[in-house]
């Protein structure tokens, strides 16, 4: 897979992302192996931004370790900083089954009913089917059916 290239403002973007992260992956006293590989890989395919802590003194093989991780998995090589190595790769895309015919099904909600000042509100867990409606004062109404004009219900 070819290596991503970042513009120096989309790479200072994704640093200041991942200043917060820990490391998801650990490279050992074996190096980078396939097992570590197929890690990184699907921390990236799940996270899309990862940071990686490589455990070595020497810091050629770090630098071999980042780039061949970026060469190999199709990543983009944002930092390089001590033991810690930060790589991006796009998240790929989810295709979600749409289905026209289904209706939203049921979602539970919860209504705080206020009584007197200084008393706690009541709360109520409702569930509200796919047919209802919550009302502004919590209470639970059919939905109503979709109005016809008359000269439509007489076929005008």
């Amino acid at each position: 897979m070819p290596q991503i290239e970042l513009t120096p403002a989309e790479r200072r973007e994704h640093r200041a992302n991942a200043h917060h992260l820990q490391p998801v992956v650990m490279v050992g006293s074996d190096g980078l192996t396939a097992g570590v590989k197929k890690e990184v890989d699907a921390a990236l395919s799940a996270h899309g931004l990862i940071k990686v802590r490589v455990f070595s003194d020497d810091r050629a093989t770090r630098e071999a370790i980042y780039h061949e991780l970026a060469a190999e998995l199709g990543a983009a090589p944002i930092q390089h900083i001590g033991k810690l190595l930060v790589l991006w790769r796009p998240l790929p895309r989810k295709d979600k089954a749409l289905d026209e015919d289904r209706k939203p099904g049921p979602r539970d909600v919860k209504v705080l009913k206020y009584g007197r000042p200084g008393q706690r509100p009541e709360v109520k867990q409702l569930r509200v089917l796919g047919n209802q409606r919550l009302t502004a004062g919590g209470q639970l109404k059919r939905a109503k059916p979709k109005q016809q004009s008359v000269k439509k219900r007489q076929g005008g």
